[in-house]
């Protein structure tokens, strides 16, 4: 066949790339208009709209060279056919381009390569938490589309073959000049969205394939492992009382510097500004990571990051953290939070280190309200207040000394929070009544929800302190209070800003307030803390750690000693701080007192930065790769997940393939049901090792234990997971079960008083005690409850035989 391609086929596929295009420059039109915020305070938006259209057309360019060859190699065959498949193609990719943006337009943010690092049901909780989902909603994905065919057919109609190839012939031209004679114009703010996120994923998985060339085959060292000798640096500002005081650390989900003590968008947190005037302050501290997946390996661990964060690190690292010391050490260590331990796998990281008490979503009860759910029914679980109110009924006065971990979570989209109305209505008079530039009390008043969010967390962080401030612990606990990052739907000034999140420390131990602008990170609070405690209470000392900070730095003038390398967002290392100077992707900056950047042109300077950073990826991998944190057989700290043998490790390779977890578990379950105990039990391991809280699997195993006689493991394990899931109804059935079958009926009264306090009613519980109470003749106990399920369930006859069964 003769390779034929007629001038008029050509046409029609290049006004189809061009149509492409000028759909791509609506859409531009679209995200600049509805933008609360410009991309930079230093650029008109005619240069905004230029820059992006320099961008869109490009993106609009490559894809039709990289769709033509399949165009033209059908069209030999069928001409419509080729060019019904390039419209269906190019829709697509107008779909995925305004997804990015309604992201982009919702979060400031570009998606690229960290939507890799979360699960799938993560990324839709993620995404989906940021849009209010409508048929309104979905309008533009169908409107954008339609325009490729409107203009297709207009151009089809009204250019002829030199009006297009002339008009592309320019555009080309042009957009190149400018181009290379402006190169902010190609920078990644004014990047199409869709080449943003392809060319992302391509350089994230292009670092890790450089990453996973590297060799660390001859390697056997612990290049961390160094003795500790972290300064105690706090000792000077806090008196000691006789007793280990209490540690409660307080992380406020969102909360960078910005928002607090007289910058630029304080005035919010009344509350919170108030307590940093009392308290040790550290004006110029810094986040690890752009998201909150960092907080606790980074501020517990000062640990390295992995390839997609420390918590996605499949195989945990051996490792210490303040957590699994102070629990050696006598503390009593708790995490509270309102959303599921299990999102980033923050209880993996806590399970590791042994936390005793863990609260999450699944431990409120029905006393507790949730944040009211979007329009497509996500919510991210209880809001700051509730949460607060949770830790106070929780903190033991028993059990002390005690280290606290406390998560907020309210200044999140979709920012809902109890009383909405309330604090947007105090943001106005706020705004109104304060001195500000009319420019930014407009945009304040633009996004008046999260200013409401700060004001109730604030709200809700003093009603917590000074309920707490009448306890007999208080005048001997230490107050720790931080962001995990700046929260992102309001344009930050810089690249500095995302990192940027205050930090200080409040008791009424502390001798008096300061201020300290030297730089600092969350790597050097563990180290600081561990070292006051050593000195001051007669702690057995740690001999070696392999933490990445070196302690928090009291220098009250500005500096920076550290090199902090910063992970943006899940698998993007690409940021550090270098002394005074800030390196983001390949763009050097400057660092001033005030802690603002400056665009800095040194390229000698950019490349010894560069190589930091890059010895700094080639250890971060080696470390966490090969397990060569902390060694393994000096860990008496932490209990590691069960490891599985290679005969083990082939029956998971068998059941896993092609399932899911909920159906691993269903296949666990028919083995367990056929006496196949030794397999079921390993699939229950493999979950439990990647979801500690799947609760079904760890009854499960309990019940396989008893069936199997094996009362007393199954007892422990039953009872664990009852703590984990006390809302749960199979819990209580497992439990009441296994007593049965131990004759250990007198047990049972505990466990149905606990079911009955957290408002579980499976009837089966109740006939079930029922049953219990006849068998130790306690039979009016066994009436009453027999009388109650016969009023609730009449139609049932198990009950009224049973009832009738009574002496």
């Amino acid at each position: 066949m003769t390779f034929n391609i007629k001038k008029e086929t050509l046409l029609n596929y290049l006004n189809l790339t061009l149509a492409l295009v000028f759909v791509y420059w609506v859409m531009t039109v679209y995200e600049v208009v509805l933008s609360k915020t410009s991309v930079s305070t230093d650029v008109s938006i005619v240069s905004i709209l230029l820059y992006k259209f320099l961008n869109d057309f490009w993106t609009g360019l490559f894809l039709g060279l990289i769709a033509l060859p399949l165009f033209l190699i059908i069209a030999l065959w069928r001409r419509k056919l080729a060019t019904v498949i390039v419209i269906i193609l190019f829709s697509l990719g107008i779909i995925i381009q305004f997804a990015l943006v309604k992201y982009s337009l919702t979060t400031l943010l570009f998606l690229g390569a960290d939507i890799l690092g979360y699960s799938f049901d993560d990324a839709v909780n993620t995404v989906g938490s940021s849009e209010s989902i409508s048929l309104v909603y979905f309008l533009p994905f169908i409107i954008f589309p339609a325009l490729l065919l409107v203009f297709r057919y207009l151009l089809n109609a009204y250019a002829n073959w030199r009006v297009v190839a002339g008009t592309t012939l320019v555009l080309f031209v042009g957009f190149g000049i400018l181009g290379f004679s402006v190169p902010e114009a190609t920078s990644e703010s004014f990047q199409n969205k869709t080449a943003f996120f392809v060319s992302d994923i391509l350089k994230f998985q292009r670092n890790a394939s450089e990453i996973s060339a590297l060799n660390f085959e001859e390697r056997t060292d612990y290049p961390l492992l160094k003795p500790f000798n972290s300064p105690d640096v706090l000792s000077p500002f806090l008196n000691s009382n006789e007793e280990k005081p209490n540690i409660v650390v307080i992380v406020v989900e969102g909360l960078g510097s910005e928002f607090v003590a007289n910058n630029q968008y304080s005035g919010f947190t009344p509350y919170l500004d108030e307590l940093i005037s009392k308290s040790l302050y550290w004006e110029n501290f810094v986040s690890t990571t752009g998201r909150s997946f960092g907080l606790l390996p980074s501020l517990f661990g000062s640990l390295p990051f992995g390839e997609t964060g420390f918590l996605e690190l499949k195989d945990t690292p051996s490792h210490l953290s303040l957590i699994n010391i102070l629990k050696a050490k006598g503390y009593y260590t708790s995490f509270y939070s309102g959303d599921a331990s299990s999102f980033d796998r923050k209880i993996n990281f806590l399970e590791y280190n042994g936390i005793d008490n863990l609260i999450d979503e699944s431990k409120y009860g029905s006393e507790f309200s949730k944040t009211k759910a979007n329009d497509g029914g996500f919510s991210w679980g209880y809001p700051d207040g509730e949460i607060f109110k949770k830790t106070l009924q929780t903190q033991s006065l028993e059990k002390q000394p005690r280290l606290d971990i406390v998560m907020t979570l309210t200044n999140h989209e979709p920012f809902e929070y109890p009383d909405k109305e309330r604090y947007m209505s105090e943001v106005d008079d706020l705004v109104k009544a304060s001195q500000k530039t009319e420019a930014l009390k407009s945009k304040l008043l633009s996004h008046r929800d999260i200013f409401g969010s700060l004001l109730y967390m604030d709200a809700s962080l003093k009603a917590y302190m000074e309920a707490y401030s009448k306890r007999p612990d208080y005048k001997n606990t230490i107050f720790m209070i931080t962001g995990d990052h700046r929260l992102i739907p309001i344009a930050m000034k810089d690249k500095l800003c995302r990192y940027h999140v205050p930090f200080l420390i409040y008791s009424p131990m502390l001798k008096k307030p300061i201020q300290f602008k030297s730089v600092s990170s969350h790597w050097d609070v563990a180290p600081s803390v561990l070292s006051y405690l050593e000195s001051n209470y007669k702690l057995n000392p740690i001999n070696k750690t392999a933490w990445l900070g070196k302690g928090l730095d009291t220098v009250k003038t500005f500096r920076n000693v550290n090199t902090i390398p910063l992970m943006r967002y899940k698998g993007d290392i690409s940021d550090i701080i270098y002394k005074e100077y800030l390196l983001s992707g390949n763009e050097l900056y400057s660092i001033n007192e005030r802690f603002q950047t400056s665009k800095v042109d040194d390229k000698g300077l950019t490349k010894t930065i560069t190589d930091s950073l890059r010895a700094f990826k080639r250890l971060n991998a080696y470390v966490t790769q090969q397990n060569k944190i902390y060694p393994e057989a000096l860990n008496v700290y932490s209990e590691a997940p069960v490891a599985f043998t290679s005969e083990q490790l082939a029956i998971i390779n068998k059941y896993t393939e092609g399932r899911n977890f909920d159906e691993l578990f269903v296949t666990a379950r028919n083995l367990a049901l056929e006496k196949e105990y030794k397999t079921a039990v390993v699939l229950c391991d493999y979950i439990l090792n990647e979801l500690p809280n799947y609760s079904e699997a760890r009854i499960l195993k309990g019940r396989m234990l008893a069936w199997q006689g094996d009362y007393s493991k199954a007892e422990v394990l039953l009872l664990g997971a009852l703590n984990r899931t006390p809302f749960i109804d199979d819990v209580y059935l497992a439990i009441l079960d296994l007593y049965w079958w131990s004759d250990q009926d007198q047990k049972s009264q505990s466990i149905f008083e606990q079911a009955v306090k957290n408002e579980v009613k499976n009837p089966e519980i109740a006939f079930k005690m029922a049953k219990a109470y006849q068998r130790i003749n306690k039979i009016q106990n066994s009436a009453i409850i027999l009388d109650s399920l016969i009023q609730t369930y009449p139609d049932s006859t198990r009950f009224k035989t049973l009832k009738n069964s009574l002496p």
